[in-house]
């Protein structure tokens, strides 16, 4: 392949080109560390232009090729096979913020940027871009874009596909659509934006995009309350709803095992109640208006669910750093957990009106099937997405228990799926799930979906055995 590879340098330059195993390292191993590929090449191109180039290059020496962001996925989407014969191809270089609108609300970004960095560069426009997550420090938004991340601020602003305005996009064949309009409005035919969002980089390699942008609130307010069970969050979602509309901007559920694996993780961190409650949601209120008016809102909210016996207790944060230690025990959450060992992961989206009985039926089932498991189930319950791991029951290796990964899947899926959910709510599939996908969707969905694939990528060049 020194043909390609000659080409290839010919068009980002040597430094652009990266064969020597030790410089490709970095991009092969996704990450969580449970999986390492191999690659030809690792491909640096420095300008949208240089990214066609590449691509025709890969089109024409029918080369497989991976787009990588920031190598934070979750489901081995972003790293290339066991073959050796696909390029990674880095989106890293690729970091200008091109424009911020404010009149329009609007910015223009590459693909390769940082998600922190773009919301740095909104708020000192004065303005807001809501997207927030974990690994927001080394995410790029082109990564977000591709997986249709979707983060703490679902409930009120959206995934990021809701964020997202217009497209730059280079299709299999190297060719450059731009599809940079920042218009809320515009019904002219198939809209191909939706097409990348969400596809992971099997149909095209996004470059850049328009994003939507909002007013900076005037404050937040963060509080924990205590429940007795995910029931009662469900009644205190509608309350909050019916009390603070809008201004609900984050609402997380939390069990009483994540938190006590907080604790024993991270021993430094806040203890809100002398008392251990079992389930716990740290909620988030933004005003357009003022402090005062956001205080209001959730002292009022918060009293009628102590009156109604919704919540047993409540924290409200004073301070910035008090809400910021709240907000840390809901991060530290995944953190504990790869301190405490290994678990099966499971990222789910149910109707919220059926996360209460999901978790009283799958619980049991996993119990009666692997006797001793422990269940750290926490996420997203105000957009429906809950974080449904299995740990290893005490005193069980984790290389013992993780042999049990596709039968355990089988009992948390089977009941997502009877309780009108999905098994992917904002991971993606990447590699790690596509055989899952497979025995979930209707043969009518993945006979759309394999059209679509066919007319768009007819060579299977772009990020082959991923999704499909």
């Amino acid at each position: 392949m020194m043909d390609f590879l000659s080409q290839c340098r010919a068009i980002v330059g040597d430094a652009g080109v990266l064969d020597a195993e030790a410089d490709m390292a970095p991009f092969l191993t996704d990450w969580r560390g449970r999986f390492t590929g191999k690659a030809l090449a690792v491909l640096r191109p420095g300008s949208v232009e240089q990214v066609a180039a590449l691509v025709r290059a890969c089109a024409e020496h029918r080369v497989a090729l991976v787009p990588q962001g920031g190598n934070t996925g979750l489901v081995l989407g972003s790293v290339p096979d066991a073959s050796g014969a696909q390029v990674v191809l880095s989106l890293a270089r690729l970091n200008r913020v091109r424009q911020i609108d404010p009149v329009n609300r609007t910015m223009t970004v590459d693909a390769g940027c940082i998600l922190q960095q773009i919301q740095e560069a909104a708020a000192a426009e004065g303005c807001l871009f809501p997207l927030s997550l974990a690994a927001e420090g080394s995410c790029t938004i082109g990564g977000n874009l591709s997986t249709n991340a979707g983060g703490t601020a679902v409930l009120r602003y959206g995934n990021t596909r809701e964020l997202c305005l217009g497209l730059e996009v280079v299709t299999p064949q190297g060719e450059i659509w731009s599809g940079l309009r920042g218009l809320r409005k515009d019904n002219t035919g198939y809209d191909l934006r939706d097409l990348f969002i969400g596809a992971e980089g099997t149909l095209g390699i996004i470059t850049g995009a328009v994003l939507k942008l909002y007013p900076q609130p005037k404050a937040s307010i963060t509080a924990l309350a205590a429940l007795p069970s995910p029931a009662h969050a469900q009644q205190l979602l509608v309350l909050m709803q019916d009390h603070c509309g809008a201004s609900l901007t984050g609402f997380e559920l939390m069990s009483r095992f994540c938190l006590d694996l907080v604790a024993r993780q991270f021993p430094q961190l806040p203890k809100p109640f002398a008392e251990p409650y079992a389930q716990y949601v740290l909620l988030e209120l933004s005003s357009s208006e003022s402090e005062a008016h956001a205080v209001g809102l959730l002292e009022h909210a918060i009293g009628a669910a102590l009156e109604r016996g919704v919540i047993q207790d409540a924290v409200v944060a004073s301070s910035v750093a008090q809400s910021a230690g709240l907000w840390q025990l809901r991060e530290h959450i995944p953190l504990a957990q790869a301190k405490a060992g290994k678990n099966i992961k499971h990222d789910i989206s149910l109707p919220v009106s059926r996360i209460a009985d999901f978790i009283a039926a799958t619980g049991p089932r996993l119990e009666a099937a692997f006797p001793g498991c422990q269940l750290v189930c926490f996420g997203h319950l105000g957009d429906g997405n809950l974080h449904y791991n299995v740990a290893p029951p005490a005193g069980i290796s984790n290389e013992d228990f993780l042999v049990n990964q596709d039968k355990v899947n089988r009992v948390v899926h089977d009941s997502v799926v009877a309780f009108g959910g999905s098994i992917s709510a904002e991971h993606g599939i990447g590699a790690l799930k596509r055989d899952e996908l497979a025995h979930y969707k209707s043969p009518v969905e993945l006979n759309m979906m394999r059209a679509i694939k066919a007319a768009l990528d007819p060579l299977g060049i772009m990020n082959p055995g991923k999704i499909l």
